[in-house]
């Protein structure tokens, strides 16, 4: 089992910065993949970015992209996603979610990737 735990959260206005964590605990593996995924009321999850655990590879939401940085630090088993220039729309609960094994980049983005999910932080922007 792994545990996941966001936290980071918060209110910011338009333009702001924002850094969310993401700790893992429990059974982690060295080869898998960490996502971070967002959600608004009234609509479906999506995804905004993932890494491989061991390094190198990254994917981003295209409407995130050259905002948001994805990075990990293993000694501490963590999960950032570094939030930059923030948008009205990027208001949404932010979860973070892990897969335990290697698994193609084409599905990164997908929901069903994922075997862990953490309970959400709220990031909210508004002027």
């Amino acid at each position: 089992q792994v545990q996941l735990v966001e936290s980071g959260g918060g209110w910011v206005q338009p333009g702001g910065s924002r850094r969310l964590s993401c700790e893992a605990s429990g059974r982690t593996a060295s080869d898998g993949v960490m996502g971070w995924f967002r959600q608004t009321p009234g609509k479906e999850r999506e995804f905004v970015a993932a890494l491989a655990w061991s390094g190198g590879s990254t994917i981003y939401a295209d409407s995130v992209k050259g905002r948001f940085t994805i990075s990990r630090d293993r000694a501490k088993n963590t999960v950032y996603l570094q939030m930059n220039n923030l948008k009205l729309e990027d208001t949404a609960v932010y979860y973070c979610a892990a897969r335990e094994r290697r698994i193609i980049v084409g599905v990164w983005s997908r929901q069903d990737t994922y075997n862990y999910w953490g309970q959400g932080t709220q990031v909210t922007v508004s002027s």
